[in-house]
């Protein structure tokens, strides 16, 4: 019977030694483009260079047993295992990045823990007899496979803790990566007397003076702190050993000079106790805290990793929250401290200590989760605590007001609860300085730039944030907010001026970023706050400032209230009326061609209003500063600017030719029907009266010599009657009196209309634009609903509106017999004779 394809083969595969399979390998090697290069495949072994003592990595080459690689096995870290079966590294030596690929995942797990442990034993060698020394040592390939797979699991040794094997652990600990971390430190806390020991060594160290074994005390202590351990953090942060920690690590071998650190902890960190705490585990981790953060911050600024610090700052902050949640809800101790500090009867110097405590717990109290931080704001007022921050605020010491307002700050955290103060005690404050009183006191006086910064952050904060349950208390203190400061505030601006700078420039800048911020968060108040009362054009007194920073500020502002009010047309009227935007421009024209933030700003806002399609603000700027702009030219913005006003103008003068052809081609299509309808119906006394009197106006024809005759159009309408020379004894009838502010609806007169003339022979023109005014010119007359021009004031049979309506008339629909036939048969339909006009 035959053999099946392949049987041969696979019994002489599985014949093969598991020696032999393990070692198949495929050697790879880097190529400079990026790709690997199969070198060949081969059997790997381990063993010892003949004529060395040196443990190399072998492959042979499966089919003519060349030597594909021989690498000799280092105690460096350059070997990685990548996936399960392949193994990397580059040789330092040639600078080749070289790969064994193994045929099953068992043979490079194989291989791996053999190069490991031979990794050790030359580190070993290095570091001293005394070495961290594995279980085991490969000695051959031919180990049993159980053996080997207990090697993954190294277990270290540890010198017995003398001074002559300081240098041996303290090079285990160095060399030991990050794996192998946590391993050592649990081998260090299992020995209980590790640190008694180090105690010790130091304290002989130091009696003898002995510099080189503190120095490497130093050293041994900073790489166990690095370890990054909780347990060893737990142990050496803790009352029995902190201060021998803290005396070990003023011997920096770094630092020629030795640090006094303990004595200082223990002589001027003098832990002071406002009021007396009777938990001794709060005392505890108070001391404990602070000498970590000194740690942390003074000792080892420089000598911790992130990892390291991090660790350190989580410490910190769950003592603090530990400290906090004690005391808060010790009923006791808090009683006793908000009695104290309203006492009247203690000196000042024990106030002063109070409040510097109750800032200290409000600091540490941020460590808390925000719900906790809540419900600790709203515990410190109910037990009165903005009753001591107004009197604190009160104070002429500089620590007392700016302890004040970092608890204020810190009560912001609920705005509500402070806004509901004020609002409750404005008026029955004592002195009658309230506290929102005292905050505006504290934005406009020279404390210093982080007070004053602190200032404005509260009442920022009580100014913004309004939520649906907030609305009522939020809306009532703004209220009282512009009602009794915002003058305030405009006032020290305008007591500023250049001649005087009674107000330092921190504090003028810090006044200008509120009122910037009442803008963007209030546009509702900007009509009565900023332009009721010339609150404006004092703000901008500013731009005549020689500091820079404060024009900047001035022009945002306006800025600001621009971009809030955007799309309110009577506010953008207020600005053109009052020429707001002069002071800008001509500070603007001042800088020249400096390129700094004032020209940016100032750009910026052109840029804005071109950009939002604000019309007035376009033509307003363009037909008032146009000659001062001129200058500018040639900057990108400007000139968008100056095309964006001619767009308008174009748009203007062709939306007003379209309406004046639309209106002249409705009255040729309406004209007859108008006729037809007037002349039909029955008119009483009045009517006819009226009728007979738009009988007699002239209108326009031309006879064929050229010569211009004006004749008067039976046009009925509302308004009052045209005098002219066939009727000077004719008097309209008084029945139906014309209101003054009856519309005449009379049709725009056509482009090709000629001037008319009046009675006397006068040439009546139509009104033109004043002076430097287009059509779009704010100043330009008001067009009315029927796009006619304003009649004006006039009464109506008045001069001024019987020669507007010889201006409206349109001469191409009538000639001048059918104007007089017409006057001749609306005569006869009267009634009533109308009176001759005076």
């Amino acid at each position: 019977m035959g053999e099946k394809p392949g049987q041969g083969r696979k019994e002489a595969w599985q014949g093969e030694s598991l020696r032999t399979r393990m070692k198949r390998v495929k050697v790879y090697r880097l190529e400079d483009n990026g790709k690997w290069d199969d070198q060949g495949t081969g059997h790997v072994t381990i063993d010892y260079i003949e004529g060395s003592k040196d443990l190399a990595l072998a492959v042979v080459d499966e089919e003519d047993n060349d030597t594909l690689l021989l690498h000799n096995i280092t105690p460096d870290d350059i070997y990685r295992k990548q996936e399960e079966t392949i193994i990397s590294w580059r040789d330092p030596e040639k600078a080749l990045e070289l790969a064994l690929s193994f045929q099953e995942a068992e043979s490079c797990s194989f291989i791996w823990e053999n190069m490991c442990t031979i990794q050790l034993e030359l580190q070993s060698k290095i570091l001293g007899s005394h070495e961290v020394r594995p279980q085991r040592t490969v000695k051959s390939l031919e180990a049993p496979r159980d053996s080997l797979s207990r090697g993954k699991s190294l277990a270290f040794e540890l010198p017995p803790l003398e001074l002559s094997s300081l240098s041996v652990i303290l090079k285990t600990i160095l060399l030991c990566d990050v794996t192998q971390q946590t391993r050592l430190a649990d081998l260090i806390l299992k020995d209980r007397d590790f640190f008694p020991k180090i105690v010790d060594l130091f304290r002989t160290c130091k009696g003898l003076g002995d510099m080189d074994g503190l120095h490497k005390i130093f050293r041994l202590v900073k790489a166990i702190i690095l370890l990054n351990s909780a347990a060893i953090f737990d142990k050496i942060f803790s009352d029995d050993f902190i201060l021998d920690i803290i005396g070990v690590l003023e011997y920096d071998p770094e630092d020629r000079n030795v640090q006094n650190h303990s004595a200082f902890l223990k002589e001027h960190a003098v832990f002071k106790e406002a009021i007396p705490i009777r938990n001794a585990s709060v005392v505890s981790k108070i001391h404990q805290t602070y000498r970590i953060c000194y740690i942390k911050d003074v000792i080892l600024p420089k000598g911790l990793d992130e990892a390291t610090l991090a660790s350190l700052n989580a410490i910190i902050n769950a003592n603090n929250a530990f400290v906090v949640c004690l005391l808060k809800d010790d009923t006791s101790f808090m009683q006793r401290l908000f009695a104290t500090m309203r006492s009247s009867n203690i000196s000042a110097e024990s106030k002063r200590e109070l409040v510097l405590f109750l800032r200290e717990f409000c600091t540490v109290s941020s460590s808390l989760q925000p719900a906790q931080r809540m419900q600790l704001s709203r515990d410190l007022a109910s037990r009165g605590v903005f009753d001591i921050i107004s009197d604190v605020l009160r104070s002429q010491e500089k620590v007392l007001v700016s302890a004040g307002t970092d608890i204020l700050h810190y009560l912001t955290q609920d705005p509500n609860l402070l806004r509901s103060y004020i609002a409750n005690h404005e008026e029955s404050s004592r002195e009658g300085i309230s506290l929102l009183g005292l905050l505006i006191e504290g934005i406009a006086t020279d404390f210093g730039g982080e007070m004053l910064c602190q200032f404005l952050e509260i009442l920022k904060v009580l100014l913004d944030g309004c939520t649906a349950d907030t609305v009522t208390q939020c809306r009532d203190f703004i209220e009282l907010f512009y009602e009794k400061c915002f003058d305030k505030l405009i006032n020290i601006i305008e007591s500023s001026r250049v001649e005087e700078y009674s107000a330092k420039l921190e504090i003028l800048y810090n006044i200008c970023e509120l009122l910037c911020f009442c803008a963007r968060h209030h546009p509702y108040k900007i009509k009565i706050t900023f332009f009721g009362s010339n609150s404006m054009e004092k703000i901008l007194t500013l731009t005549r400032r020689r500091e820079r920073s404060l024009v900047v500020a001035a022009v945002r502002i306006m800025r600001t209230i621009i971009g809030a009010c955007r799309n309110d047309e009577l506010l953008i009227s207020h600005v053109i009326e009052f020429n707001t935007l002069k002071p800008i421009i001509e500070v603007f024209v001042e800088n020249g061609n400096r390129y700094n933030m004032l020209h940016s700003m100032v750009l910026e806002l052109l840029d804005f209003i071109r950009k939002e399609n604000l019309k007035s603000l376009v033509v307003y700027v363009v037909e008032s500063f146009w000659d001062q702009l001129l200058m500018f030219e040639q900057l990108t913005s400007i000139q968008a600017f100056k095309l964006k006003y001619q767009e308008y103008v174009d748009i203007a003068e062709e939306t007003q030719t379209t309406s004046v052809d639309h209106t002249r081609k409705a009255d040729e299509r309406g004209l007859d029907k108008e006729e037809e309808d007037y002349f039909s119906k029955d008119s009483n006394e009045e009517d006819s009266a009226a009728q007979t009197r738009h009988a007699h106006q002239q209108c326009l024809v031309k006879p064929a010599n050229g010569s211009e005759i004006h004749h008067i159009p039976a046009r009925p309408k509302s308004g009052g009657l045209v005098d002219n020379d066939s009727d000077k004894d004719y008097k309209p009838s008084p029945k139906r009196p014309v209101k003054a502010d009856e519309a005449l609806n009379i049709p725009m007169a056509s482009p090709s209309s000629l001037d008319s003339k009046d009675a006397d022979g006068n040439i009546l023109k139509k009104p033109k634009l004043e002076d430097n005014q287009s059509p779009l010119s704010p100043a330009s007359s008001i067009k009315n609903s029927d796009g006619n021009d304003d009649v004006g004031k006039a009464s109506p049979g008045s001069p001024d509106q019987q020669q507007h309506a010889l201006e409206s008339l349109d001469s191409g629909h009538q000639t001048g017999d059918d104007c007089m036939k017409d006057a001749e048969d609306t005569t006869k339909t009267t009634d009533s004779e109308p009176s001759t006009a005076g």
